[in-house]
């Protein structure tokens, strides 16, 4: 029961996050909260591997990045909707966080980067836009947005 397993946790992690503000400061808190070395956050990545070979997770693909929408908001993970993308040495489309975004950067080669950012957790503000862009190889980054909230620009 994989996907049930995934759900499970996302809404553990949902709920431990609740309403706090989107900021540093979570990300600090969630890298001590679930750190990267961890169990949870281990086995996220273990249920990410394992969802994808089933095809419930990234079961979409365009311009070379494998995505999908795993858990919808109002469901298991509350406000939150659940994403996960697989991006090697690629720079993805250009989007606005209208309400924020809480990832988790989660290597499949060691050394693969999120934005520059290592294997952990991140947090982008409400407002904040950016390329998604992972170098250094390959690597699954799972985001929770509130109310599934994100603005593809087009740039």
């Amino acid at each position: 029961m994989p996907r049930a397993d995934f759900e499970r946790i996302m809404s553990d992690i949902a709920a431990t996050i609740g309403e706090r503000t989107l900021d540093d400061g979570l990300t600090a808190f969630l890298n001590d909260s679930y750190p990267a070395d961890g169990t949870v956050f281990q086995a996220v990545e273990a249920l990410c591997r394992e969802g994808e070979s089933e095809g419930w997770l990234c079961a979409r693909e365009m311009g070379g990045i494998r995505f999908g929408r795993v858990i919808k908001p109002g469901n298991e993970a509350g406000r939150f909707s659940v994403d996960v993308v697989r991006m090697a040495d690629i720079k993805g489309p250009h989007h606005v966080h209208t309400q924020g975004e809480i990832g988790m950067i989660m290597p499949i080669e060691s050394e693969a980067e999120f934005d520059d950012m290592p294997r952990g957790w991140y947090v982008y503000p409400a407002g904040s836009d950016h390329w998604p862009t992972v170098t250094k190889g390959d690597a699954y980054i799972l985001y929770l947005l509130p109310d599934g909230a994100i603005e593809f620009t087009g740039k």
